[in-house]
C-alpha cells in the first residue's frame, strides 16, 4: 500500500475542514449554539472540539508547542462532560470557535512539512491522518444533528444512482480462514490492529442491505408486536420507547412518510432502511428466519479474495474509493437504491458494503488478539465490552478516510439517530 505523504495528509485535513465549514455555515448562530437533541452536542461544541483535539495532538504532541488555550481543554474533553450537559458550559461562541479553528489549522500547515519522520506519531503522517479521521467522524455526528434539527431544510445534495442490475438475494461464503484486521494500513486506528487469522464457517449473506420495502413487510406482519422476535432487552426498550417504526418515520394514512434533513417524503421501498437500532435489526433478522452477521463474517465477505487468499483494503480492491464505487462523503444525503454500485462489489459479489448505511453486526466491541491501545486508551479500549455493538462499512455521511474495510464503529444497541441499517445472514452447509 502506498504510504501517505504530507501532501495526502493535507488533502485529507482540508477535505474535512471544507465539510465542517459547510455543516456549520449552513445554519445561523442561534442554531449553532442550540441543542437540537439531548443525544447530541450543540454544533458549536463540535466545531471547537475539533480544533481543540487538533491543537492538542498536532501542535502540542507533534510540534512541541505551548498550549494556545489551555483553559478550554476541560470544556472540550468529551469524557468529562456528557452531551446532554454541554450547553450549560461556558463554550466559545460561534465567531470565537471559528477563529480558534482557523488559527490552529494555519499553524498545523506550517508544521506539516517539518514534522519529524522518525517519531511514531508522525511516521507515515499518522497523527495528521488520525486528526483528519477525527474531524470527519465529528462531521458525520454533525450531519446527524442536522437530521435531528427542526425547521426548513438547510442542506441539500443530488440523489444517488439507482440500481441498474439486481444481484441475487444472497451469496454463500465458504468455510475457511482469512486475514482480519490490518498490520500495514498506515492510518489504521488501534482497534483495527493487529492483523490476525480467523476461521469462519460457511455462511450466506444478503447481497444488499435490507430495504425499506423489506422492513415495511416486517412491520405489516406485526414485527413490533411480537415479543418472541425480540431479545429481552430489546423488547423492554421497544415497549419503553413505544417503537413502531424506524426513527423519523411518520404514519400517513395507510402508508408511511419519513423526514430527511427537513424534507417530508414517502418512504422509498427500494432504498436501504436507515435509522434503526440494533434491537430492531435483530428482531427483523429473527422474523426473516435469519440472523445478523458476526463482525468476522462481515469483514470476510467484504475483504477476502478467494482467488488470491489475500484481504483487500476495500471490497473492490486496494484502489481508493471513487463515485463509481460507493456512496460516501455526503455526496448524496440518502442511501442509494439497493443493488447500486456494481463496481464496488466484493470478490464474493456482495454490494454496498462501504457507504450508504452503517451495518449492525451481532458482535460486541472488543480488542483483537494482541491489541495495544495507541496513542490513547480513550479512543477504543474504554468502550470494550458487551455494552456496545460493532457497526461496519460506513454511511453516505462517512468520508473515505474513515471507512476502509477494516474500520470499526460501535454504539449502544438502542441508538437510532446514527445512519445505520443492516443486512442479514444464515448458516450454510460447508463446501
Amino acid at each position: 500500500m502506498p504510504q501517505p505523504s504530507a501532501e495526502a495528509a493535507w488533502r485529507a485535513l482540508d477535505r474535512a475542514r471544507t465539510r465542517t465549514t459547510a455543516l456549520t455555515d449552513a445554519v445561523d448562530d442561534a442554531d449553532l449554539v442550540r441543542q437540537h437533541s439531548p443525544l447530541m452536542s450543540p454544533l458549536v461544541w463540535d466545531l471547537a472540539h475539533i480544533a481543540s483535539q487538533e491543537e492538542i495532538w498536532l501542535l502540542r504532541a507533534v510540534g512541541g508547542q505551548e498550549p494556545m488555550r489551555p483553559e478550554i481543554d476541560d470544556l472540550y474533553d468529551a469524557f468529562r462532560h456528557p452531551r446532554s450537559t454541554r450547553p450549560q458550559l461556558p463554550l466559545l461562541g460561534p465567531a470565537e470557535a471559528r477563529a480558534f479553528a482557523h488559527d490552529v489549522r494555519g499553524r498545523v500547515l506550517d508544521l506539516l512539512d517539518r514534522a519529524p519522520a522518525d517519531d511514531p506519531l508522525t511516521r507515515d503522517a499518522f497523527a495528521f491522518g488520525m486528526i483528519a479521521q477525527h474531524e470527519q467522524q465529528h462531521d458525520e455526528t454533525m450531519l446527524a444533528t442536522h437530521q435531528l434539527r427542526a425547521g426548513a431544510p438547510v442542506i441539500d445534495a443530488p440523489d444517488p444512482p439507482g440500481a441498474t442490475d439486481l444481484p441475487p438475494d444472497e451469496v454463500v461464503v465458504p468455510t475457511g480462514p482469512f486475514t482480519m484486521g490490518t498490520a500495514t494500513h498506515p492510518w489504521a486506528l488501534d482497534n483495527e490492529r493487529p492483523a490476525h487469522t480467523v476461521h469462519v464457517g460457511a455462511f450466506a449473506l444478503d447481497t444488499t442491505p435490507v430495504t425499506c420495502g423489506d422492513y415495511l413487510r416486517f412491520m405489516a406482519d406485526g414485527g413490533y408486536d411480537d415479543p418472541r422476535l425480540w431479545s429481552p432487552e430489546g423488547w423492554e426498550h421497544r415497549m419503553r420507547d413505544e417503537l413502531v417504526a424506524p426513527a423519523f418515520w411518520v404514519r400517513d394514512g395507510d402508508g408511511w412518510l419519513r423526514r430527511r434533513f427537513g424534507v417530508l417524503e414517502p418512504v422509498p421501498p427500494g432504498e436501504p432502511v436507515v435509522h434503526v437500532s440494533w434491537f430492531e435489526a435483530d428482531a427483523y433478522a429473527r422474523w426473516a428466519g435469519r440472523r445478523l452477521p458476526t463482525e468476522a463474517e462481515w469483514e470476510k465477505a467484504a475483504r477476502h479474495d478467494p482467488a488470491t487468499g489475500l484481504s483487500r483494503t476495500y471490497p473492490w480492491g486496494d484502489d481508493e474509493p471513487t463515485a463509481a464505487h460507493a456512496n460516501l462523503g455526503q455526496r448524496h444525503l440518502r442511501p442509494a437504491a439497493a443493488g447500486a454500485y456494481a463496481a464496488g462489489a466484493s470478490a464474493y459479489g456482495v454490494r454496498q458494503m462501504v457507504g450508504d448505511v452503517w451495518e449492525w453486526t451481532s458482535s460486541d466491541f472488543g480488542g483483537y488478539p494482541g491489541f495495544r491501545a495507541w496513542p490513547y486508551r480513550e479512543y477504543s479500549e474504554v468502550f470494550f465490552g458487551p455494552d456496545y455493538k460493532v457497526l461496519r462499512g460506513g454511511s453516505f455521511g462517512t468520508d473515505a478516510v474513515a471507512c476502509r474495510g477494516t474500520f470499526r464503529n460501535w454504539d449502544y444497541p438502542q441508538r437510532r439517530q446514527i445512519f445505520a441499517g443492516f443486512r442479514t445472514a444464515r448458516d450454510a452447509e460447508p463446501h
